[in-house]
């Protein structure tokens, strides 16, 4: 059973600047503390971060 959330959803987490809410606190989810960003995985821009991150997503179903 699928887990989470779609790429390109954003997580009830974030506030209206799309910070998490939650970090740093105890009940933060590893896999958020996990997530290493690099340059590849952002890109320039917002567009190019969504579209990494749903191809990731297609590549690992």
């Amino acid at each position: 059973m699928p887990q989470g959330k779609p790429a390109g959803v954003p997580c009830i987490q974030l506030d209206a600047a799309l910070r998490c809410k939650i970090f740093g606190m105890p009940g933060r989810p590893a896999v958020c503390g996990g997530l290493q960003p690099s340059a590849e995985m952002c890109g320039d821009s917002r567009e190019q971060a969504m579209h990494w991150i749903g191809a990731l997503e297609q590549a690992t179903r």
